[in-house]
Protein backbone atom coordinates (compact mmCIF):
# COMPACT_ATOMS: atom_id res chain seq x y z
CA UNK A 1 0.00 0.00 0.00
CA UNK A 2 1.07 3.87 -0.79
CA UNK A 3 2.61 5.22 2.16
CA UNK A 4 1.19 8.78 3.32
CA UNK A 5 2.96 11.69 2.48
CA UNK A 6 5.77 13.09 4.81
CA UNK A 7 8.58 15.40 5.66
CA UNK A 8 11.15 13.30 4.18
CA UNK A 9 9.49 12.91 0.87
CA UNK A 10 8.35 16.73 0.68
CA UNK A 11 12.51 17.16 0.65
CA UNK A 12 13.05 14.44 -1.91
CA UNK A 13 10.27 15.33 -4.18
CA UNK A 14 12.46 19.11 -3.69
CA UNK A 15 15.63 17.42 -5.12
CA UNK A 16 14.02 15.42 -7.82
CA UNK A 17 11.38 18.12 -9.17
CA UNK A 18 14.69 21.01 -9.24
CA UNK A 19 15.04 20.61 -13.21
CA UNK A 20 11.68 21.41 -13.72
CA UNK A 21 10.19 23.29 -11.22
CA UNK A 22 11.49 26.90 -10.02
CA UNK A 23 12.49 28.12 -6.78
CA UNK A 24 10.18 31.17 -6.69
CA UNK A 25 10.51 34.64 -4.87
CA UNK A 26 9.19 35.65 -1.65
CA UNK A 27 8.64 39.87 -2.01
CA UNK A 28 7.22 42.49 0.45
CA UNK A 29 3.69 43.24 -0.11
CA UNK A 30 3.79 47.00 1.42
CA UNK A 31 0.58 48.12 0.90
CA UNK A 32 -1.52 44.57 2.58
CA UNK A 33 1.10 44.80 5.38
CA UNK A 34 -0.49 48.05 6.01
CA UNK A 35 -3.93 47.32 5.76
CA UNK A 36 -2.76 44.18 7.76
CA UNK A 37 -1.29 45.82 10.63
CA UNK A 38 1.32 43.00 9.92
CA UNK A 39 3.94 41.96 7.51
CA UNK A 40 2.36 40.25 4.62
CA UNK A 41 4.81 38.55 2.01
CA UNK A 42 3.78 37.22 -1.36
CA UNK A 43 5.02 33.93 -2.78
CA UNK A 44 5.00 34.32 -5.87
CA UNK A 45 3.80 31.23 -8.26
CA UNK A 46 2.91 33.31 -10.74
CA UNK A 47 6.78 32.49 -12.51
CA UNK A 48 6.95 29.16 -12.50
CA UNK A 49 6.90 27.91 -16.19
CA UNK A 50 3.59 27.05 -16.60
CA UNK A 51 2.00 30.31 -14.62
CA UNK A 52 1.13 28.51 -11.63
CA UNK A 53 2.43 26.06 -8.77
CA UNK A 54 0.96 23.03 -10.15
CA UNK A 55 4.31 22.31 -12.03
CA UNK A 56 5.76 21.15 -8.44
CA UNK A 57 3.47 18.46 -7.86
CA UNK A 58 3.10 17.26 -11.56
CA UNK A 59 7.07 17.33 -11.91
CA UNK A 60 7.24 14.71 -9.18
CA UNK A 61 4.57 12.70 -9.55
CA UNK A 62 5.92 11.81 -13.60
CA UNK A 63 9.77 11.84 -12.51
CA UNK A 64 8.53 8.81 -9.73
CA UNK A 65 6.79 6.70 -12.62
CA UNK A 66 8.96 3.50 -13.66
CA UNK A 67 9.87 2.82 -17.28
CA UNK A 68 6.79 0.88 -18.25
CA UNK A 69 4.30 3.44 -16.70
CA UNK A 70 6.11 6.40 -18.79
CA UNK A 71 5.66 4.17 -21.62
CA UNK A 72 2.30 3.64 -21.15
CA UNK A 73 1.17 7.31 -21.12
CA UNK A 74 -0.64 9.63 -18.28
CA UNK A 75 -4.07 10.68 -18.10
CA UNK A 76 -5.14 13.18 -15.56
CA UNK A 77 -8.34 15.51 -14.99
CA UNK A 78 -8.21 19.49 -14.92
CA UNK A 79 -9.43 22.62 -13.72
CA UNK A 80 -6.94 24.13 -15.96
CA UNK A 81 -3.64 24.56 -14.29
CA UNK A 82 -2.78 20.99 -13.38
CA UNK A 83 -3.37 19.89 -16.92
CA UNK A 84 -0.94 22.43 -18.31
CA UNK A 85 1.80 21.36 -15.55
CA UNK A 86 1.09 17.72 -16.69
CA UNK A 87 1.50 18.67 -20.37
CA UNK A 88 4.78 20.22 -19.55
CA UNK A 89 6.44 18.08 -17.68
CA UNK A 90 5.10 15.36 -19.98
CA UNK A 91 6.79 16.90 -23.09
CA UNK A 92 10.03 17.19 -20.66
CA UNK A 93 10.18 13.81 -20.21
CA UNK A 94 8.89 12.25 -23.54
CA UNK A 95 5.74 10.83 -21.94
CA UNK A 96 2.43 10.92 -23.97
CA UNK A 97 -0.30 12.68 -22.17
CA UNK A 98 -4.18 13.39 -21.88
CA UNK A 99 -6.32 15.71 -20.24
CA UNK A 100 -9.80 15.61 -19.57
CA UNK A 101 -11.31 19.18 -19.30
CA UNK A 102 -15.13 20.01 -18.33
CA UNK A 103 -17.00 22.49 -20.13
CA UNK A 104 -16.26 25.20 -17.03
CA UNK A 105 -12.73 25.15 -18.23
CA UNK A 106 -11.88 28.47 -19.69
CA UNK A 107 -10.80 27.77 -23.38
CA UNK A 108 -7.97 29.55 -23.26
CA UNK A 109 -6.48 27.35 -20.99
CA UNK A 110 -7.57 24.29 -22.88
CA UNK A 111 -5.72 25.66 -25.86
CA UNK A 112 -2.49 26.50 -23.88
CA UNK A 113 -2.91 22.27 -22.69
CA UNK A 114 -2.82 21.44 -26.31
CA UNK A 115 -0.11 24.05 -27.30
CA UNK A 116 2.49 22.04 -24.74
CA UNK A 117 1.50 18.58 -27.43
CA UNK A 118 -1.15 16.47 -24.80
CA UNK A 119 -4.45 15.31 -26.17
CA UNK A 120 -6.97 17.60 -24.69
CA UNK A 121 -11.01 15.71 -23.91
CA UNK A 122 -13.52 17.81 -23.24
CA UNK A 123 -16.20 15.82 -20.73
CA UNK A 124 -19.20 17.00 -18.62
CA UNK A 125 -20.02 19.80 -16.93
CA UNK A 126 -18.09 19.65 -13.78
CA UNK A 127 -14.51 18.73 -12.74
CA UNK A 128 -16.15 15.54 -10.96
CA UNK A 129 -17.55 14.59 -14.46
CA UNK A 130 -13.73 14.71 -16.34
CA UNK A 131 -12.29 12.82 -12.99
CA UNK A 132 -14.58 10.44 -14.04
CA UNK A 133 -13.71 10.10 -17.56
CA UNK A 134 -9.60 10.40 -16.11
CA UNK A 135 -10.64 6.63 -14.54
CA UNK A 136 -12.40 5.12 -17.17
CA UNK A 137 -9.44 6.31 -19.64
CA UNK A 138 -7.32 4.34 -17.27
CA UNK A 139 -9.36 1.20 -17.26
CA UNK A 140 -10.15 1.45 -20.37
CA UNK A 141 -6.52 2.25 -22.28
CA UNK A 142 -4.00 1.17 -19.62
CA UNK A 143 -3.01 4.77 -19.21
CA UNK A 144 -1.53 5.66 -15.33
CA UNK A 145 -3.70 8.65 -13.71
CA UNK A 146 -1.39 11.66 -12.24
CA UNK A 147 -4.29 12.86 -10.18
CA UNK A 148 -4.42 16.67 -9.20
CA UNK A 149 -4.04 16.93 -5.73
CA UNK A 150 -5.11 13.83 -3.96
CA UNK A 151 -1.97 11.60 -4.70
CA UNK A 152 1.32 11.09 -2.13
CA UNK A 153 3.95 12.54 -4.96
CA UNK A 154 1.94 15.35 -6.21
CA UNK A 155 0.99 16.63 -2.45
CA UNK A 156 4.88 15.60 -1.72
CA UNK A 157 5.45 17.98 -4.72
CA UNK A 158 3.36 21.05 -3.50
CA UNK A 159 4.27 20.92 0.00
CA UNK A 160 8.25 22.34 -1.50
CA UNK A 161 6.72 25.75 -0.92
CA UNK A 162 6.53 25.08 2.58
CA UNK A 163 10.32 24.21 2.60
CA UNK A 164 11.12 27.38 0.72
CA UNK A 165 8.73 29.52 2.98
CA UNK A 166 10.68 28.79 6.47
CA UNK A 167 13.82 28.54 4.65
CA UNK A 168 13.70 32.37 3.69
CA UNK A 169 11.64 33.18 6.62
CA UNK A 170 12.09 31.08 9.92
CA UNK A 171 9.84 33.94 11.66
CA UNK A 172 6.83 33.54 9.81
CA UNK A 173 3.58 33.19 11.93
CA UNK A 174 1.06 32.39 8.89
CA UNK A 175 0.60 31.09 5.57
CA UNK A 176 -2.76 31.69 4.28
CA UNK A 177 -3.10 29.04 0.70
CA UNK A 178 -5.84 29.22 -1.55
CA UNK A 179 -7.89 25.95 -1.00
CA UNK A 180 -9.87 23.36 -3.23
CA UNK A 181 -8.72 20.13 -3.25
CA UNK A 182 -6.40 20.19 -0.90
CA UNK A 183 -2.97 19.01 -2.33
CA UNK A 184 -1.55 22.21 -2.38
CA UNK A 185 -3.17 23.33 1.21
CA UNK A 186 -2.19 20.20 2.53
CA UNK A 187 1.76 19.95 1.53
CA UNK A 188 2.57 23.30 2.45
CA UNK A 189 0.66 22.30 6.22
CA UNK A 190 2.81 19.43 6.52
CA UNK A 191 5.83 20.48 5.18
CA UNK A 192 5.84 23.92 7.45
CA UNK A 193 4.15 22.52 10.46
CA UNK A 194 6.43 19.14 10.44
CA UNK A 195 9.04 21.68 10.93
CA UNK A 196 7.02 24.46 12.97
CA UNK A 197 4.13 23.22 14.29
CA UNK A 198 2.78 26.79 15.98
CA UNK A 199 2.27 28.22 12.41
CA UNK A 200 -0.90 29.02 11.27
CA UNK A 201 -2.06 27.85 7.74
CA UNK A 202 -5.40 28.85 7.25
CA UNK A 203 -6.87 28.00 3.47
CA UNK A 204 -8.70 30.42 1.48
CA UNK A 205 -11.39 29.34 -0.58
CA UNK A 206 -14.86 30.90 -3.12
CA UNK A 207 -18.07 30.80 -1.57
CA UNK A 208 -19.12 29.16 -4.61
CA UNK A 209 -18.84 25.16 -4.48
CA UNK A 210 -15.92 25.07 -1.67
CA UNK A 211 -15.75 21.39 -1.80
CA UNK A 212 -12.72 21.51 0.82
CA UNK A 213 -14.92 24.01 3.42
CA UNK A 214 -18.29 21.98 3.04
CA UNK A 215 -16.63 18.69 3.72
CA UNK A 216 -14.40 19.45 6.80
CA UNK A 217 -17.65 21.16 8.21
CA UNK A 218 -19.66 17.84 7.78
CA UNK A 219 -16.44 15.90 8.50
CA UNK A 220 -15.92 13.82 5.97
CA UNK A 221 -15.93 13.93 2.05
CA UNK A 222 -18.87 15.41 0.25
CA UNK A 223 -20.26 16.35 -2.69
CA UNK A 224 -20.78 19.93 -3.92
CA UNK A 225 -22.17 21.72 -6.71
CA UNK A 226 -19.61 23.40 -8.87
CA UNK A 227 -20.52 26.69 -9.97
CA UNK A 228 -18.81 29.21 -12.56
CA UNK A 229 -16.44 31.63 -10.46
CA UNK A 230 -13.67 33.80 -10.79
CA UNK A 231 -11.54 31.25 -8.96
CA UNK A 232 -12.27 28.62 -11.41
CA UNK A 233 -8.72 27.17 -10.64
CA UNK A 234 -10.70 26.22 -7.29
CA UNK A 235 -13.48 23.88 -8.66
CA UNK A 236 -14.65 20.89 -8.03
CA UNK A 237 -14.85 17.81 -6.00
CA UNK A 238 -12.32 16.34 -3.43
CA UNK A 239 -13.83 13.15 -4.19
CA UNK A 240 -16.03 10.70 -1.86
CA UNK A 241 -13.00 8.19 -1.53
CA UNK A 242 -10.50 11.00 -0.41
CA UNK A 243 -7.20 9.33 0.79
CA UNK A 244 -5.13 11.58 1.76
CA UNK A 245 -5.76 15.76 1.26
CA UNK A 246 -9.60 15.46 3.68
CA UNK A 247 -7.35 13.92 6.69
CA UNK A 248 -4.56 16.74 6.40
CA UNK A 249 -6.74 19.54 5.51
CA UNK A 250 -8.69 18.55 8.75
CA UNK A 251 -5.93 17.55 10.83
CA UNK A 252 -3.34 20.52 9.74
CA UNK A 253 -5.68 23.70 8.74
CA UNK A 254 -6.06 26.30 11.14
CA UNK A 255 -8.97 27.93 9.81
CA UNK A 256 -11.19 27.89 6.59
CA UNK A 257 -12.21 31.44 5.32
CA UNK A 258 -14.65 32.35 2.40
CA UNK A 259 -14.49 35.49 0.08
CA UNK A 260 -17.35 36.63 -2.20
CA UNK A 261 -17.02 36.96 -5.97
CA UNK A 262 -16.74 40.77 -5.57
CA UNK A 263 -14.26 40.26 -2.84
CA UNK A 264 -12.05 38.06 -5.57
CA UNK A 265 -12.38 40.89 -8.05
CA UNK A 266 -11.40 43.35 -5.65
CA UNK A 267 -8.33 40.62 -4.73
CA UNK A 268 -7.51 40.46 -8.52
CA UNK A 269 -7.64 44.40 -9.23
CA UNK A 270 -5.09 44.85 -6.43
CA UNK A 271 -2.98 42.65 -7.51
CA UNK A 272 -2.90 44.42 -11.29
CA UNK A 273 -2.71 47.69 -10.03
CA UNK A 274 -0.80 47.53 -6.81
CA UNK A 275 1.65 44.89 -7.45
CA UNK A 276 1.55 44.94 -11.20
CA UNK A 277 1.00 41.55 -11.05
CA UNK A 278 -1.74 39.64 -12.68
CA UNK A 279 -3.18 36.69 -10.34
CA UNK A 280 -5.75 34.43 -11.73
CA UNK A 281 -9.08 34.33 -9.20
CA UNK A 282 -7.58 31.27 -6.87
CA UNK A 283 -4.45 33.03 -6.88
CA UNK A 284 -5.47 36.58 -5.62
CA UNK A 285 -8.25 34.76 -2.99
CA UNK A 286 -5.92 35.29 -0.08
CA UNK A 287 -5.39 38.93 -0.80
CA UNK A 288 -8.88 39.39 -1.05
CA UNK A 289 -9.48 37.58 3.00
CA UNK A 290 -7.09 40.41 3.63
CA UNK A 291 -8.60 43.26 2.07
CA UNK A 292 -11.96 42.21 2.98
CA UNK A 293 -10.95 42.09 7.05
CA UNK A 294 -11.58 38.54 7.38
CA UNK A 295 -8.81 38.10 9.18
CA UNK A 296 -6.19 39.25 12.05
CA UNK A 297 -2.92 38.67 11.31
CA UNK A 298 -0.48 38.51 14.37
CA UNK A 299 2.96 38.70 12.56
CA UNK A 300 4.58 37.96 9.43
CA UNK A 301 2.42 36.06 6.97
CA UNK A 302 3.30 34.37 3.72
CA UNK A 303 0.23 34.81 0.92
CA UNK A 304 0.64 31.99 -1.42
CA UNK A 305 -0.20 33.77 -5.15
CA UNK A 306 -1.11 30.64 -6.97
CA UNK A 307 -1.27 31.37 -10.65
CA UNK A 308 -1.19 34.02 -13.53
CA UNK A 309 -3.59 31.99 -15.81
CA UNK A 310 -6.43 34.05 -16.37
CA UNK A 311 -8.03 34.78 -19.61
CA UNK A 312 -7.29 38.59 -21.00
CA UNK A 313 -10.32 39.44 -21.42
CA UNK A 314 -11.16 38.48 -17.53
CA UNK A 315 -8.38 41.21 -16.95
CA UNK A 316 -9.59 43.45 -19.04
CA UNK A 317 -13.15 43.62 -17.19
CA UNK A 318 -11.14 43.41 -13.95
CA UNK A 319 -9.15 46.93 -14.96
CA UNK A 320 -11.95 48.55 -15.88
CA UNK A 321 -13.85 48.84 -13.10
CA UNK A 322 -14.03 50.33 -10.15
CA UNK A 323 -13.30 49.46 -6.70
CA UNK A 324 -13.04 50.68 -3.63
Amino acid sequence: MEGAPTLAGVFEARRQIAGLARATPLLPAESLTRRADAEVLLKLETVQPTGSFKIRGAANALLSLGDDERRRGVVTASTGNHGRAVAYAARALGIPATVCLSSLVPEPKAQAIAELGAAVRRVGRSQDEAMAEAARVVAAEGLVEVPPFDDVSVIEGQGTIGLELLEARPDLRAILVPLSGGGLAGGIALAAKSIKPALRVIGISMEAGAAMQASLAAGRPVEVTEAPTLADSLGGGIGLANRWTFALCRRLLDDVILVSESEIARGMAYFLFEERLVAEGAGAVTAAAILARKLALDGPAALIVSGRNVEPERIAAIAATSFT
